[in-house]
């Protein structure tokens, strides 16, 4: 059974967490702690799961032993010269019915959230430095959301599983979300719900790998960019330059809100050989590619790109099917950089 652990309860090695003293830890990253491994099979899933270096080392070789064989490498390019086609028959076939709506947003990235005042005072500041960054690209004098005090991009936005809670939370404020995808499949989705609301959102097909095409919105104009489950889809090469890329966008104090898999999850362990293409980077069945980071990885390429740390955590769960007894260890990155002020 790869990548799953069949365990009786008492089998179930648990270490408390360092960092909360073994209490309850403060949010982020749910507070649902396993403090007697007789109620593991209590609950779904449980957090801050700390690894033994037995487990780690298991997960390790699992990774070493399914990455020995590599997809040939005249066979490599099409997954990234493809992707395209990729993601949109992986929306074609799933639609919007694959990921559940991201309701946890807002407890793991409040900054989401519009200020509840000083808009229109935020909205007088920037009109000066608005109308030098229109005239200095060559934006109009109006553009989707230029009237907005509060600028929110989402890049990779899929089906739209962060757009409509977003949308929701923001619309009635002077908050505007900007959601792009490189499927046109995906954005055609958002564009045909219900909830989509052209006044408060303007999803955009946009490949973030491209740094010659333009976005529609002038440099240095956002206040937040949430990467969710985007960066591990691209090539790892190419990662570096689309996070500068990112950074050119956001206001000073801006942030990049940043969520995706990390090294040893579930998920990499799953792969059988042959599905390798490089050192933690895989293609799935679908086509699709995937790569697993470290927290000095997601630190480098953030700072590389100019922004400071305010966050950056490795997110270990407990995933618990409860009826076939199974327990999986999740892995994600946390993180939040922001841009200095000069």
């Amino acid at each position: 059974m790869r990548g799953l652990v069949k365990l009786t309860a008492r089998a179930v090695s648990f270490i408390p967490c360092r960092q909360c003293g073994g209490g309850r830890p403060p949010a982020p990253l749910g507070g649902r702690i396993l403090s007697n491994p007789d109620d593991v099979f209590k609950h779904n899933m449980w957090d801050h799961v700390q690894w033994t270096e037995e487990e780690r080392e298991k997960a390790r070789q699992k990774a070493e032993e399914n990455s020995e064989e590599k997809i040939p490498v005249e066979e490599q390019s099409k997954y990234d010269r493809e992707a395209h086609k990729y993601w949109d028959q992986f929306y074609e076939m799933h639609q919007n019915k694959f990921f559940r709506n991201r309701n946890w947003l807002f407890t793991e990235f409040p900054e989401l959230l519009p200020p509840d005042t000083g808009g229109m005072l935020m909205a007088e500041q920037e009109q000066g430095l608005q109308s030098v960054n229109r005239e200095k690209h060559n934006y109009k004098d109006t553009y989707p959301g230029h009237h907005a005090a509060f600028r929110i991009l989402e890049v990779g936005c899929g089906a739209g599983n962060s757009v409509f809670p977003i949308i929701n939370t923001i619309r009635g404020s002077k908050a505007f979300l900007y959601c792009c995808d490189f499927s046109s499949r995906a954005i055609e989705l958002i564009q045909k719900h219900p909830d989509y609301d052209p006044a408060v959102c303007h999803a955009f097909v946009r490949d973030i790998c491209d740094a010659t095409s333009p976005f529609p919105f002038p440099p240095e104009s956002l206040d937040i960019i949430l990467v969710v489950f985007v960066l591990s889809a691209i090539h790892p090469a190419r990662a570096q330059a689309v996070v500068r890329g990112l950074a050119g966008l956001l206001k000073q104090g801006g942030m990049v809100l940043f969520r995706d898999y990390g090294r040893y999850d579930l998920s990499q362990l799953r792969f059988k050989k042959g599905q390798c293409l490089s050192e933690n980077f895989y293609s799935r069945q679908d086509g699709t590619c995937v790569y697993f980071f470290t927290k000095d990885e997601v630190h480098d390429l953030f700072s590389a790109a100019g922004l400071e740390e305010l966050q950056n955590l490795e997110d270990r769960r407990l995933q618990v099917n409860r009826g076939k007894k199974i327990l999986m260890h999740r892995v994600w990155m946390q993180s939040k950089y922001r841009k200095p002020e000069k």
